[in-house]
């Protein structure tokens, strides 16, 4: 019997000894399992270029309507719509022969006032010699002279007359003011058009050089106004609407005096070298303003959550635990990266993935990654590298 109740108590103690083992194996291989690897990046300050983007509407530096000075039919219509042209090509010629008409009606006046002031200075010259042997007065001499003045005043009058019969004339031929591209025709052959018509004949658009003219509120044009970025000639790019930027870079040129009470803006005008013909009037676009901040913390925005309109990150603490952080954020031009003005600090590992699974607390294994690395980051790193190089 005794034997048989040490071989049980052994027994036992074996069993607790196997359980206790067990039980540690266990906790052991839970804690390996809780403790994964997740990729940390370490944020440091950078010189990051922002944009801001406005819709813009595109102009030619002359933008000039052609409209007739006298009424007439179209008679010939010189170019097409879209051709280039050059400054004094013939555009439209007009059908008005009363104009013609007023011509060869001048010139005779003008021929019929030359033999009046003619025949007067004979009349003159006659009584010159007859007022000496006082066969007539000195009156009749005046007289005449007088009546050569009038034919004089009426030749002037018919010379004035014929100039302005030929500039009517000269307006039956249309030519082009500027260099530049043809816009609409609305007239077809045969149309009665005047200095009244409603709709000019067309309208050339001179697009060696473009305006983009733009708005932007009050809050904007504040904080572009104090960093000095609306001064005149500061740098600007333009967005074409296939999201390929414009290869020239243009300049700001005005700002409006005063805000639009209606709208709360301020309209803003641009200019762009246009040496390609790329942009023509009515053209729309998107221009961006530059704005440069210094000593940026970068993250790539998968890294961050949202609660109830706030935004939040998990960096990690000196325990190597997952510690989650309230942060304020300005969204990148990218709209892939935040710039975190605070809630972080330089020198902060960030966890940058898997976010989803973390909580407050949780151990972690930190895995460094560079930022060169992120492809959320590679637009904006490269900009700050750019950028500072510029400086």
């Amino acid at each position: 019997m005794k034997t048989r109740a040490i071989n049980l108590h052994i027994l036992c103690i074996g069993l607790c000894i196997g359980l206790i083992s067990i039980s540690c194996n266990t906790n052991k291989d839970k804690n390996t399992e809780e403790v994964s690897e997740y990729n940390v990046l370490k944020v440091s300050p950078k010189t990051i270029e922002l944009y801001k983007e406005f819709p813009v509407t595109i102009e030619g530096i002359e933008n000039i309507e052609i409209r007739p000075k006298i009424e007439g039919f179209i008679e010939k219509v010189w170019v097409d719509e879209g051709e280039l042209v050059k400054k004094g090509q013939l555009l439209f010629t007009l059908n008005a022969p009363e104009y013609e008409q007023e011509v060869l009606s001048t010139k005779a006046a003008i021929s019929s006032a030359k033999a009046e002031v003619s025949t007067a200075q004979l009349d003159v010259e006659k009584a010159k010699p007859l007022v000496e042997r006082e066969i007539i007065s000195s009156f009749e001499l005046t007289a005449a002279q007088n009546v050569v003045t009038a034919k004089k005043a009426a030749l002037e009058q018919a010379e004035a007359n014929l100039s302005n019969a030929r500039s009517n004339l000269n307006y039956t031929r249309i030519t082009a003011p500027v260099s530049g591209y043809i816009g609409s025709l609305p007239y077809k052959l045969g149309s009665l058009v005047s200095s009244s018509t409603t709709d000019p004949l067309t309208t050339v658009s001179n697009i060696k050089k473009v305006y983009a003219y733009f708005s932007i509120n009050e809050k904007t044009y504040l904080e572009y106004l104090k960093d000095g970025l609306l001064k005149n000639m500061s740098d600007v790019t333009l967005l074409l609407p296939d999201y390929t930027l414009f290869n020239q870079k243009g300049k700001i040129q005005t700002v409006s005096g005063q805000v639009d009470e209606d709208t709360g803006s301020f309209n803003v005008r641009a200019i762009f070298d246009n040496p390609e013909d790329l942009l023509r009037t009515g053209n729309s676009a998107t221009i961006q303003l530059p704005r440069i901040i210094k000593d940026a913390l970068l993250i790539p925005q998968s890294a961050t959550y949202e609660i109830q309109g706030d935004v939040y990150t998990y960096i990690v603490d000196d325990q190597s635990q997952a510690k989650s952080t309230k942060i304020e954020v300005i969204p990148t031009t990218s709209g892939k990266a935040y710039i975190v003005t605070s809630g972080i600090k330089a020198n902060d590992q960030v966890i940058i993935e898997g976010i989803n699974t973390l909580s407050t607390g949780k151990k972690i294994k930190p895995v460094a990654v560079n930022a060169s690395e992120i492809t959320a980051l590679q637009t904006e790193t490269s900009a700050a590298k750019n950028s500072s190089e510029t400086k």
